[in-house]
Parts: structure tokens; C-alpha cells; sequence
């Protein structure tokens, strides 16, 4: 039999199934971002630092992205890092008190090889402790993890690092001025897994960086709102997969 014709003396195409987005995008169990989250301006106090001190921009910028990451909703920061070094630091303080104290009530000749065994824990200690914060936690100033549940429990890791970029030798020559100031560098890195980390479900990594004069005003005031959305988009650009 003939296929039957429209009206217009055509004969139907067979329909073909719809594509659909890739779940990944549109999926319930995505945990909700920074840009989800609405901060009232009672909530913020007035940040205000030197603009001609790079230091004083940076350490305003780590808190301020610290404070605003680590609210209920979001990521409950893990200070392994800060525990580690303090454990170290006093490890070694307690070494050199110990020490003194042994070598003052012992009498000189007897408590020299006492003397020498602390003198050299302490050394190893606080050298453990440089290289501790050399070469793991290097730039990194925040660690966050999130557990989330939606028919499964997902663990979501953020870590976050960041630093200064200097003026670019082309602006050198320029006399000095907010608008003619360093960059906030970040490197952010994000891991989305359940079943105890044995899966994985997503994970994004970019690395940005901003003027510091986006975020201050010529006084020092920094504009919090704007650095917080600077940041609610980088984070949630890596939680989908975005990140460069």
C-alpha cells in the first residue's frame, strides 16, 4: 500500500527520537553553588587595606573567599594543613624547652649528649616543618569537603590556591595607582565522587586571576559582592566541568 499523503500532497517523515542534554548538566543530585546562596549586607563588615601593599590585598582576598566558601551550605573547611604545621611548631618548642630545662638542673659534662639528641630533634622538627609548608601545602588556601545526599551519598573536595602576579613590565614606568595594581591569581581544583571516593562522578580544574583594583576602591574599600561573585562563578564553572 501507497503512504498515505498530507494535505499538502506530501508523504510524512518517519519522527526521529528527540536528543536529550547529557544528564551531567540537569542532573537532581548536583549539590547547589555559591551563586545559589543570597548574602544579606548586614551579614558583611567593611574590609579596608592599603592599596600599595600587595600583601595587605592578598591576605583580604584569602579571607574573604575563605569566609564566603565555608558557610553551612556550601564547604566545611579542613585545616589538616594549619594542624600539621602548628604540631610541628609546638613539637619543636616543647623540644627546646625540654632541652634547656634538662641542660640547666643536669650538670654540664653529664647532660651533653642529652643536650645534643634535642638540639638535634629540634633542628629535624623545624625543618620538617618548612618543608611541610614548602612542599604540600605550598600556595594552597583552602581545602574544602562537602557530603551531599540524593539516592547515594557524594563527597565533593575543593582545593583552592592562590597568589600575586606582579605589574606587567609594559606598566612598570607608570607611577604607581589602584588602577595600575598586581593580580589575584587562583588555581582552583574540584572532585565530585561517592562510594567513598571509589567513583567518580566529576571534576573540573581552571586557574584565573583578577586586578586587584576589580575588587578596591581608590580608599581601600574592597567591594565584596563583586569579588564573591568573581568567585561563586570560577567555582561553579569547575563544579560543571568548565574549568580550563
Amino acid at each position: 500500500m501507497a503512504p498515505r499523503k498530507n494535505a499538502r500532497g506530501l508523504s510524512p517523515t518517519p519522527s526521529t527520537p528527540e536528543r536529550r542534554p547529557s544528564s551531567v548538566a540537569s542532573s537532581p543530585e548536583k549539590p547547589p553553588g555559591p551563586l545559589s546562596i543570597t548574602i544579606s549586607p548586614e551579614e558583611r563588615e567593611i574590609i579596608k587595606v592599603n592599596n600599595y601593599s600587595a600583601s595587605e590585598l592578598k591576605n583580604a582576598c584569602d579571607d574573604a573567599l575563605k569566609r564566603y566558601l565555608s558557610r553551612p551550605v556550601l564547604f566545611k573547611q579542613i585545616h589538616l594543613h594549619t594542624d600539621v604545621r602548628l604540631a610541628l611548631g609546638w613539637a619543636g618548642v616543647f623540644t627546646a624547652v625540654a632541652t634547656g630545662l634538662y641542660g640547666w638542673k643536669i650538670d654540664f659534662e653529664k647532660s651533653k649528649p642529652g643536650v645534643w639528641v634535642g638540639f638535634i630533634l629540634y633542628l629535624v622538627l623545624t625543618s620538617l616543618q618548612t618543608l611541610y609548608s614548602y612542599f604540600v601545602e605550598g600556595d594552597t588556601i583552602f581545602v574544602g569537603r562537602r557530603k551531599t545526599f540524593s539516592k547515594r551519598i557524594i563527597t565533593e573536595r575543593i582545593t583552592i590556591s592562590s597568589g600575586t602576579l606582579p605589574v606587567p613590565s609594559s606598566k612598570l614606568s607608570l607611577k604607581p595607582s589602584p588602577t595600575n595594581s598586581p593580580s589575584y591569581s587562583l588555581s582552583i581544583n574540584y572532585v565530585q565522587s561517592t562510594s567513598g571516593g571509589k567513583s567518580l562522578l566529576a571534576k573540573g580544574r581552571t586557574h584565573e586571576s583578577k586586578e586587584y583594583s576589580a575588587f578596591f576602591d581608590e580608599k581601600g574599600v574592597m567591594a565584596q559582592e563583586v569579588f564573591e561573585r568573581w568567585i561563586g562563578e570560577l567555582v561553579e564553572a569547575v563544579m560543571e566541568g568548565k574549568g580550563a
